[in-house]
């Protein structure tokens, strides 16, 4: 459905990203890659989104590499400059959006859920988050700083994201006054992503679907 295109970052430098489109009319999502890379699983939830009635931009966060291995994914995320994927790679793919449709939310997965929350607090054009099991460190972006609708969806069999450090942003987001949700899902970190054969969990993955359609309805 969608494509790849070039965008334009705020540095005047250009990014790649995979685009589905649902019309000039419509509210806009960016989408942020797992630490896998943009892959087909990725380009398929922009696409789902598309079919939902959404214009939806997935940025290549990694240049064009991807893996299906825990080690190296390890390695590219921890080789990516967060501050300028969010400042540059993000504000660009919003600032792209704005072109298209005028409300954008970001979504993001894993890395890019913690992308997501980092999005909330630097990215001025993004108007709604939905992160999926990721959390930036607090001296990066400070969810307390977040000013827009923010919906969460955390497993309870998480080593990254784990049930402690979900407790522990709930607690800030609430003590700020932020306006969030968070869901919890009796499930393992990356419960969403169908290519998963040990994570994917076809009903919280539905249920977290449903959460985040109505939410984006609602608030964007």
């Amino acid at each position: 459905m969608g494509s790849m295109i070039d965008f334009a970052r705020p540095d005047s430098g250009a990014t790649k990203g995979y685009l589905a489109t649902a019309g000039t009319d419509r509210a806009s999502v960016i989408v942020v890659q797992e630490w896998w890379g943009l892959n087909d699983q990725i380009c398929g939830v922009a696409d789902r989104f598309a079919r939902a009635g959404y214009n939806a931009l997935a940025p290549d966060l990694y240049e064009g590499r991807v893996t299906q291995e825990p080690d190296e994914a390890a390695h590219l995320m921890s080789g990516l400059d967060f501050s300028g994927a969010t400042r540059q790679d993000l504000r660009g793919a919003a600032r792209h959006l704005q072109g298209i449709g005028q409300k954008i939310g970001v979504v993001g997965f894993c890395m890019g859920g913690a992308l997501t929350i980092a999005s909330a607090v630097h990215v001025p054009e993004v108007k709604l988050g939905v992160c999926f099991y990721g959390i930036p460190p607090k001296e990066f972006a400070d969810p307390a700083n977040i000013t827009m609708p923010l919906q969460c969806h955390f497993a309870n069999q998480d080593d990254w994201c784990t049930p402690d450090a979900v407790n522990e942003l709930e607690a800030s987001l609430t003590a700020a006054g932020v306006n969030a949700e968070i869901h919890r899902y009796d499930a393992a970190h990356g419960f969403f992503n169908e290519t998963s054969e040990a994570a994917y969990d076809a009903a919280s993955a539905n249920l977290a679907w449903q959460r985040m359609i109505d939410y984006l309805s609602a608030n964007l």
